[in-house]
């Protein structure tokens, strides 16, 4: 069950302004809300966050949406109007972090760009996060992270070898992206804390993938290797695969470590493999991989999903189950963790969604609450602000809020 006693949590005072749509800007406000950061959620009066109507609904209540938003209060403001923009600015001198999406040059069309918001504020931190970054020949085009999976090498190298380049079924790339923008922003405030002023943060969501993609790019430098698509199995060591077993599962091997591998083929009843001299490296066991995957897979056949495990278990070899959502939710081992908690949600009553992000001992996140309806805390922010009543019906005339 989620926290709802307020217990100190390691980013209580931080404020973050989420003017970003859609998933790698919002979802680094999220992270950062995880953990304690009041985070503010601004979307146009008219036109709300995308992801509200992504994915599955219940009730006419978007599901991603109640994942994404948690823990942030929701206000509704109009950027392009004048009232919007000075409110704009009222907020970023309260704030510690703005994260945006926009093209590049878009804040600047509405003069809320750094030089207005460092002017409001010299503290502030300015997340930028787009599909190519702030400057370079592809910098205002429209992009998403779809497109940077294929660009920065990812599609290439995913899939069977005979069938085509493949794209992931979720926002990978964005995901990836999120994470290095809350990376990024934690590491703009800590060089604040020696400087004390803050900068601007130029988040590429082509960039963070081809970095999780490895050595690639040196690996054609300093050789010419180019990685080609090989489905399951790894250019880099074998056994590494799925195995279907005798009662129609399927289940992941990973020999990384030499010694795994050892276990492994012991394990399958083929310890005479482990005497061959290209069984010693990873990478000449992989360019063996079908006479690997013929052992270890015809053993893992002959045996149902829970004696494979147990065996792989007890010999201290690396396995695990395929698991779809309702294995996921049933793991013992997600169990324990509470990667999956339960939320109280005024509009859709407990629902189940994935934990903070990690563990802290003595500051631990928590999700407060879950994604909130369009504008909720419009009213309740401003006032805050030092808005009164009648400057805030005057920002609703205009079409501002």
């Amino acid at each position: 069950m989620s926290t709802t006693t307020r217990t100190p949590l390691a980013l209580d005072g931080l404020r973050v302004l989420d003017l970003a749509t859609l998933f790698a800007g919002p979802m680094a406000a999220t992270l950062l809300g995880d953990f304690g950061a009041e985070v503010i959620k601004i979307e146009h009066p008219r036109r709300p966050d995308p992801s509200r109507g992504h994915g599955p609904a219940k009730d006419g209540v978007g599901l991603w949406w109640k994942v994404l938003g948690r823990n942030k209060r929701t206000l509704t403001l109009d950027l392009s109007r004048p009232g919007g923009r000075t409110t704009l600015l009222r907020l970023a001198a309260t704030a510690d972090v703005v994260i945006e999406n926009f093209r590049p040059g878009t804040l600047e069309k509405w003069d809320l760009g750094w030089t207005e918001l460092s002017a409001a504020n010299p503290r502030l931190v300015l997340a930028r996060v787009t599909a190519f970054g702030q400057f370079g020949p592809f910098a205002r085009r429209p992009g998403f992270g779809t497109l940077a999976e294929a660009m920065s090498g990812f599609a290439a190298v995913t899939g069977e070898p005979d069938a085509p380049p493949t794209l992931p079924p979720f926002g990978l790339a964005d995901s990836v992206a999120g994470l290095a923008t809350a990376y990024a922003v934690l590491t703009a405030l800590a060089a604040r804390e020696r400087t004390g002023t803050g900068q601007v943060v130029d988040m590429a969501i082509i960039e963070p993938i081809l970095s999780v993609l490895g050595p690639h790019p040196t690996w054609y430098d300093q050789l010419g290797y180019v990685q080609e698509r090989t489905g399951n199995r790894s250019a880099n060591n074998a056994p590494r695969n799925t195995y279907r077993t005798a009662d129609g599962s399927w289940v992941a091997v990973s020999t990384s470590a030499q010694s795994v591998a050892e276990r492994v083929l012991r394990l399958v009843g083929r310890p005479e493999l482990t005497e061959e001299p290209w069984f010693a490296t990873g990478t000449d066991r992989a360019a063996h991989a079908d006479v690997l995957d013929e052992a270890v897979g015809s053993w893992i056949a002959g045996r149902t999903r829970a004696e494979v495990l147990s065996a792989f278990e007890k010999a201290e070899a690396a396995a695990a189950p395929v698991q779809d959502v309702r294995d996921v939710l049933a793991d013992p081992q997600y169990q324990a963790l509470d990667t999956v908690t339960t939320v109280d949600d005024p509009e859709l009553g407990p629902l189940r969604m994935q934990n903070v992000l990690f563990r802290l001992s003595a500051t631990p996140g928590a999700i407060r609450w879950a994604g909130r309806p369009h504008g909720a805390d419009t009213e309740a922010v401003l006032t805050e602000l030092g808005l009164a009543p009648a400057d805030i019906a005057a920002l609703r005339a205009e079409g501002a809020l």
